[in-house]
């Protein structure tokens, strides 16, 4: 799943922690408070935590600090090796939302941020339904990503992103799959779990969902 954008994300290892550090002003605002949100899901984290998109580690080290077990997943060879560096103690795997190593290990939490929106409708439905039978009763996918409240709330960035000339945003927000919330809370209620969100800036949103104890 999502093998179209690995490439893009070689391309961007490199460039990746100025993008989400506010330097690119095309992306300021979807990444606006990027570390609070990130040490805000790594303080909600409770080991042992399975990560899928580590990108260059920067949740993943957060976690670590707090002496979490962290297991992590990523589709990215050059964001590996950056993440591999930046947090050595954790152990990072090749693969992606779906299809990843079988780890021998109990999972308290699932978490991810910035990436589930990769996954085209049925990949996302798939993966939920592999992170139930994952995490053990009682416990938590938490994500921060990127959604629409609904339709005209995503025409709404479009254009203001047209209006800025982020012209990049504007490609992206209407060509990756970013879900609507009450599709990506239905596919979780789908699945077994209970729900919730809570904005974070203009485009980020906490995702808590929990599995029945």
């Amino acid at each position: 799943m999502g093998v179209e954008f690995v490439d893009l994300f070689n391309q961007w290892a490199s460039s990746y922690d100025d993008t989400v550090s506010g330097k690119d002003p095309e992306y300021k605002e979807v990444f606006e408070d990027y570390d609070v949100m990130l040490q805000e899901l790594a303080d909600l984290a409770i080991s042992p935590v399975l990560e899928f998109g580590v990108g260059t580690a920067n949740l993943t080290r957060k976690m670590v600090s707090q002496n979490k077990v962290v297991a992590g997943i990523e589709p990215s060879e050059e964001m590996r090796q950056i993440a591999n560096v930046k947090c050595p103690e954790a152990a990072v795997y090749k693969g992606d939302f779906i299809n990843f190593p079988s780890l021998q290990l109990p999972v308290r939490s699932i978490v991810s941020s910035f990436a589930f929106h990769h996954l085209k409708e049925e990949e996302k439905r798939l993966a939920l339904n592999v992170y139930y039978d994952k995490l053990e009763e009682g416990g938590e996918v938490i994500f921060i990503d990127t959604l629409f409240k609904d339709e005209a709330h995503k025409l709404s960035l479009i254009k203001d992103a047209e209006e800025k000339g982020h012209l990049n945003l504007a490609q992206d927000l209407q060509e990756e799959y970013y879900p609507y919330l009450g599709d990506l809370e239905h596919l979780f209620v789908q699945q077994g779990f209970e729900v919730s969100f809570k904005q974070k800036n203009k485009f980020a949103w906490l995702i808590q969902a929990k599995k029945g104890d």
